[in-house]
């Protein structure tokens, strides 16, 4: 079992062969990266929006009516580009770090939003992921902007610990005066098989008070209710 609370020097090692200064490096540059391509993917669909408009109206013709063999195409187009766009929101609340303010941060909501980007890794993996997620439960924390990242990193190391077909369940439930987040894989061996999600794990979650449990394939997060 390890406790939040331990000493970094008890942090699993980093995987073998990684350098830790050229990984922080390469990781630095992530969020510059995201904000860029952002802005370089926006400006293309906010195109497309535009010419989209601009032939429905010229469909429209002297009826005032697009034809009905044509709505479902202009509509799908529609669907296809708010969809790009709500998967690249998605992506960079998770990738792109933006410290918070301490406060109340709904934990079920990102837990789902959480689950979504990182849908493709499991099935990939052909994962059988259960989720039991209770709506509505809300967290407070020192920062709020952190909460994606322990999120995504508690569900990372049960996703890397899986074998294919294995089972993964995501529990968000509310226990007593606690908001609980729980995450637990198929795999019995206590060895960490995903290191560096587990250090982040246990450096940031001291740092921010937040309680953490980890024993074999279970992977639990405490935070106070709100």
């Amino acid at each position: 079992m390890i406790n939040s609370t331990a000493a970094s020097s008890s942090a699993p090692p980093l995987r073998e062969g990684a350098d830790p200064v050229v990984d922080a490096a390469r990781y630095g540059a992530v969020p510059t990266l995201m904000d860029s391509l952002l802005h370089d993917v926006r400006n293309p669909l906010n195109a497309l929006s535009i010419h989209l408009e601009v032939l429905t109206e010229k469909l429209k013709g002297e009826t005032g009516q697009v034809p009905p063999s044509q709505e479902k195409n202009l509509k799908a187009m529609r669907d296809q580009i708010q969809r790009v766009d709500g998967i690249m929101r998605r992506f960079a609340e998770f990738i792109v770090s933006r410290p918070g303010t301490p406060g109340e941060a709904e934990l079920s909501e990102t837990v789902t939003r959480a689950m979504e980007v990182l849908a493709h890794e499991g099935r990939k993996r052909r994962l059988q992921v259960r989720q039991t997620i209770a709506p509505g439960v809300r967290a407070r924390l020192s920062d709020t902007g952190e909460l994606g990242f322990l999120v995504v990193q508690s569900l990372m190391r049960a996703y890397g610990r899986s074998e294919q077909g294995a089972e993964v369940t995501v529990a968000v439930r509310a226990e007593g005066s606690r908001a609980v987040l729980e995450v637990v894989d198929a795999t019995s061996s206590p060895a960490e098989t995903v290191p560096e999600a587990a250090a982040a794990l246990e450096l940031r979650c001291g740092q921010l008070g937040v309680e953490l449990l980890m024993r074999a394939g279970t992977c639990r997060l405490s935070f106070p209710l709100v």
